[in-house]
Order: structure tokens, then sequence, then C-alpha cells
């Protein structure tokens, strides 16, 4: 075999899922006269992402041979030294994301089908999420931050169409602006660090960046003392602390729940969010460089971790408990590339797509099945009435918390592991954060999962079911938040269920299979780059590894397992034997309770402050500089003086011939004057 991967091959990759967006979405739409229908529209766009999985998979595996590729495919311009261009670098890194990626949303295409049977808008939107993939299969397979950030715009576009795919309500189409508008502030620090490392290097390409990363070592950012890599790094960062819903710009991703519920999978488990994660590894030589970085990092996703987890705690509707639960875990990858645990932090990426985008549809079924209830005080008892959405939920639960030999406890507990052994100042906090988090994790899923599965039926109850005041047009009867059924629950159908079955798999079993190759073998070993001296986790990590069943084994005995095994336990006892203690609790702390129902009010803050700043500035500045001083002062300004020396001037034009003798003898008069004074 080759030790060079073929660019036919990689190129087809992408390809394919745009190939079968640009049909469903011009042919399948008014927009082409809507030549084609629905079954050939969902045809076209999952045979697309299928062949794109099967692609990638091939391509794995010869990385796993040993096959690389990074190379221009498509130069686009030239600008001095300077060479804008396609190109895809794939390694190990870029091979498991694609494989990944690929999969997720495959599943969600084919769980779209029972989904969304019914609503207008199916060609459309599965020419958004075919296209959702072409984006961030060109944001992994880049190898250049030309083509990052063409990727990295493109998902942020595509989510917008997505968040707001049912337009016509009114709380989506100010969601999808909410994301739209918070990620353009991250975005804004993406660009300012690949500005400055376009600037001090030349370059686009990764391999010549990371050769001359070096150089830049002690150098400071013009007129301040500022050392540039801790620059770069943190602007590069705000950019994936919006993309990957890092405190404080998180604020747009529970909101995202207003689009139908395959989207939040997809968005939350192997695309939009997981991009930011990505790309600091995929930085990782110029990271390294830089502790003040990696301690802003590591704090940052401390904060994510523990604090958004805790808002899990207080949430009603379904998705939003899992939309909380996500940016909790990628609180948890910030804090493991924060401890220069990279393929940790990427392993759990990977883990944590297959069991949260298991969670996410599992979440949908039980939606469908509720009649569009999503309020889990309205459930219970769900169990025997959907017994495959039941136990692939609970599966996906289980991985979630870290259970031993689930997929999610060898990534989890690899990231507790590596903060512990890291030296940097952050990581006192950010161990106390992640600890906390894993108790919470429990208490919040387990909570879920007990109002929804078991307990007395409580669907009859609901006071949305006997009215209409929640109904929406035809295109949204089949929205999330669509009541009016006293019905049964009642499972999905295969199209459904399906997906979930063949999620649940890798969300039990990926972990313990690929721990080894990943975190302590050569997988990564040409992507990712750790300075070993200086931050040694991953050699303390390596030297306690004695294989994936020991590692569970002995994870029975640590503090993870028993804070989650007490989560479990009091969940259960405060929702299935003495529900007075919640009510109890809430009114215990009743002030702290009203600070977490308004998400720290952060939503207050960014409205009445920063946007009202932003708005007063904009107001004075139209005000004051545009209307005071370009148009006041210098546009109407200069033809009123130009106006009034006019009106001087055309005094001096009256048009009679005695005006203009007269004016002539003066002026002779005044000649002659002056000649005899200078004489």
């Amino acid at each position: 075999m080759s030790n060079i991967l073929s660019a036919g091959q990689l190129l087809a990759v992408p390809l394919a899922p745009l190939f079968g967006a640009l049909l469903a979405g011009i042919c399948g739409t008014k927009l082409g006269g809507n030549l084609i229908g629905r079954n050939t529209s969902h045809t076209v766009t999952i045979l697309g992402v299928l062949v794109a999985f099967v692609l990638s998979v091939m391509t794995l595996s010869d990385v796993m041979a040993g096959a690389r590729f990074n190379d221009t495919i498509y130069e686009w311009m030239v600008i001095g030294s300077l060479r804008m261009e396609v190109g895809f670098m794939v390694d190990g890194l870029t091979a498991m994301m694609m494989v990944v990626v690929t999969f997720v949303s495959l599943m969600v295409h084919l769980y779209t089908v029972g989904y969304m049977a019914e609503d207008e808008g199916y060609n459309r939107f599965f020419a958004y999420i075919s296209l959702f993939t072409f984006a961030m299969l060109m944001l992994v397979m880049s190898n250049n931050l030309l083509q990052l950030f063409f990727g990295w715009e493109a998902v942020g576009l595509v989510s917008y169409l997505l968040i707001g795919f049912w337009f016509k309500r009114p709380t989506a189409t100010v969601a999808n602006m909410k994301a739209f508008l918070v990620n353009r502030v991250g975005d804004f620090g993406f660009i300012l660090g690949i500005g400055l490392i376009v600037a001090y290097t030349g370059t686009l390409n990764y391999t010549e960046i990371f050769a001359i990363a070096d150089t830049l070592v002690g150098q400071t950012l013009p007129g301040s003392d500022w050392l540039l890599l801790s620059v770069i790094g943190i602007c590069l960062f705000v950019g994936a602390m919006g993309k990957s819903a890092q405190f404080p710009l998180h604020v747009w991703l529970p909101d995202s729940m207003e689009g139908p519920t395959p989207i939040s999978a997809l968005i939350h488990a192997a695309t939009m969010v997981t991009a930011g994660i990505f790309m600091v590894a995929r930085m990782s030589p110029l990271y390294e460089l830089s502790e003040t970085a990696l301690n802003f990092i590591m704090v940052i996703g401390s904060i994510t971790a523990l604090f958004m987890g805790l808002l899990g705690l207080i949430q009603n509707d379904i998705k939003r408990v899992v939309a909380y639960s996500t940016l909790s875990q990628l609180g948890y990858m910030t804090v493991a590339l924060g401890a220069s645990a990279y393929s940790v932090a990427v392993f759990h990426l990977m883990t944590h797509a297959f069991f949260k985008a298991l969670l996410f549809l599992a979440a949908g079924s039980v939606i469908m099945g509720l009649h569009h209830n999503q309020d889990i005080r309205w459930m219970g008892g769900v169990r025997k009435y959907m017994p495959i959405t039941w136990i692939t939920f609970l599966l996906g639960s289980l991985a979630l918390i870290g259970t031993p030999f689930f997929s999610g406890f060898y990534s989890k507990d690899s990231i507790i592991e590596a903060v512990h052994a890291s030296s940097l100042p952050a990581a006192g906090f950010a161990n106390i954060a992640v600890l906390a988090g894993v108790f919470v994790t429990a208490l919040y899923s387990f909570r879920l999962y007990f109002l929804v599965f078991h307990g007395k039926e409580r669907y009859d109850q609901n006071p949305d079911a006997h009215h209409g005041d929640h109904a929406h047009d035809h295109d949204q009867s089949h929205g999330d938040h669509a009541h009016g059924h006293t019905d049964k629950p009642h499972e999905s159908s295969w199209v459904v269920t399906v997906p979930l079955i063949l999620l649940a798999i890798p969300s039990v079993l990926v972990g313990y299979f690929t721990i080894d190759g990943l975190l302590y073998g050569n997988f990564f070993a040409d992507a990712i780059v750790v300075d070993a001296v200086k931050h040694p986790v991953m050699v303390e990590l390596a030297a306690g590894f004695n294989g994936a069943g020991a590692m569970a084994i002995h994870g029975l005995q640590l503090a993870p397992f028993w804070l989650a095994l007490s989560g479990v336990v009091l969940a259960y006892y405060m929702y299935m034997v003495n529900p007075a203690v919640p009510a109890a609790f809430a009114r215990m702390f009743a002030p702290i309770i009203t600070v977490m129902e308004n998400k720290y009010y952060m939503d207050w803050f960014n409205e009445n402050v920063l946007a009202r700043g932003a708005r007063l500035l904009g107001t004075g500045l139209w005000k004051g500089g545009d209307q005071g001083v370009i148009e006041g002062g210098v546009v109407n300004a200069s033809w009123k003086l130009i106006g009034f020396i006019s009106s001087l001037v055309r005094r001096a034009q009256s048009g009679f011939l005695y005006h203009y003798a007269f004016v002539m003898i003066l002026g002779m008069f005044a000649m002659v004057t002056v000649f005899v004074w200078l004489a």
C-alpha cells in the first residue's frame, strides 16, 4: 500500500455531501421548481453522507497502516509570498474526526427521515444538514488557516439556518440571530489570531507555521510587553470559546434547542461545538509554547464544566437538560486542552460524540412518543411503552456519567487524572471543578432519566394537553414544543430506533477498544505535539495505565466513581422515593435557584450592558460622528461656507457697466496709492 493517500478519494469525502445538499436544496425546493420529491431528496443526501463515511473509514484504515497526506488541492491566489489555497492534511487526528463526523451525520440523516416526516421543509432540512456535514469536513481536513476559517464560518452560517429552521416561530428567529452574533464575537478574536500568525510567519500553511513557531518565542506584541505567542493563543481560543460554547460565550447554545432535534444532535455531538476543541488540538505546537494561554484555557474550561452543569439541575425541558450537559462536557474537553492532554481532549470529543448524539436522538424519540411534549414534569413511566428508546437512553446516560467499562468512563476519567497530574497554577481550581462536575452530571442525568422513564405516568396531567395555546402552523406541527395529546406513549418507527441502536454500540464499547492506541500509542504522534519536559502529564498517565480492563476495575475504587454513584442514588431518592425533597431544597435555596433560573444573568448582562452599551455607542457615533461631525461639520459646513462666499462675490457681479467702471477706477486708485507709498 502507498504511504500517500489518494487526493481524489479525499476530495470525494466532502464533495459527496455537498452534491447531495445542492441537489436537494435546489431541485427539491421552490428555488429549483420542486423537481424532485421527498424520497429522492433524502436518498441523495443519505447516499452522499454514506459515501463520505465509507471513504472516511477507508482513509482511517490507511492512516492506521501509516499512510498520510499533506498537499495542495487547488491554489486560489498568491499575494507576494503568501499562498491562499485549498489543501488537505490527513493524519490520525483528521482521520478520526472524519469518521466521527460522517458516522454521526449518517445516523442523523437516517433519523431525520422519521422525525421530520410530516414537515413541509423536509427537503430543505436535508439540504441543510448535508451542507453542514460538508462544512465540517472541510474544516477538519484543512491544511491551512484559510480553509480552516472557511469551514469555521460555513458551519456557523449553516447552524444559523438550522437553528432558525422554523422561521415562523419568533423564538427560533431570536435564537438563530443570537447564535450568529455571539459567534461573531468569538470569530473576531479568531481572525485576529490568524492575522497575527500571518503577519509574523508570512504563511497560512500549518506545516510552515509549526516549523518556525520556535522563532516567535520571546517576541512581544509591538508597543506592549505581552508575549506574542500568548496573545495569538488567547485570540485563537476566543474563537473556540464562541464555537465550542465556553463561558461567557456559551449563551447561544441552550437557545439553539429551538431547532429540530436532529440538528441539535448534529451541532452538539460531532460538528460545530467540537470545532474549537479540534482547532486547539491542531494548534498544539503553538499552545505548548505559552503557559499563559494554557492556564487561560484551563480556567475557562473549569468554569464551563462546573457552572453549566449546575444549570442542568433546574431544567425541565428534556432537550435543554441534554444541552447543558453538552456545555459541561465541552468544559471537560477544554480543561484537558489546558493541561496539555490534547489527545485526551480529542478522545473525549470522540466518545462524547457518540453518547451525546444518542441522548439527543433518544430525547427526540421520547418527544415523538409523547406527542411532542418536552416537559419532563409531565412524563414518567415511559419505559414500558418505549423499550428501545429506554434502554438506549440508559446506556447513553451511563456513558455520560463515566460508568466504568463504558466509553465515557475512559475519556472522562483520563481528563480528571490529567488535571490532577498537571502542575499549572490553574490546575488546583480545575481539579475541584471536574470532580464536583462528576457528581453534578450524575445528579442531573439521572434526574432526567428517572422523571422520564420511571415513576407514575404524568403525561395525562399536562396542563397544556387540553388546549391549543402552543399550537403551530402546519409546518411546525411536528415541532418540539407542540402539545395537545393525552394518548398513551408509543415506540418510534424503525428509522428512528435503528440509529439509536447503532449509536449505543460505540457509546458502550469504543472507549475500551481505542484508549490504548489513541492515548498511549502513536496514533496522534505526528498530529499533536506535547513538550514532555515542561508538561509531562501524558507521560504520567502512561506510567499508570495497565490496560483498559484494569483501568475500569481500578476506577471502581476511585473518587469519581463514588461521586457519580452518589449522584445517581440521590437522584433516585429525590425523584422516586421522596419527591418532597426537591421542593424543600427549592425553598431553602430560593435565591440561588433564582440566579440559576436566570442563567447567572448572563443574558441580562449581554442585553442590558453589552448590547445596550453597543447601541448607545452606535447612537453616539451616529448622532455625534455621522450627523454632527461628518454631515453637520464637514458636508453641511462646507456648502454653507461656499454659499456665504458666493453670496459676497455675487454682490460684486451686478451686471451694470457703471458698477464695473467704478470698481476699475477704485482699483487703479488703490494701486497708484500703494506704489506711491512704497516709493
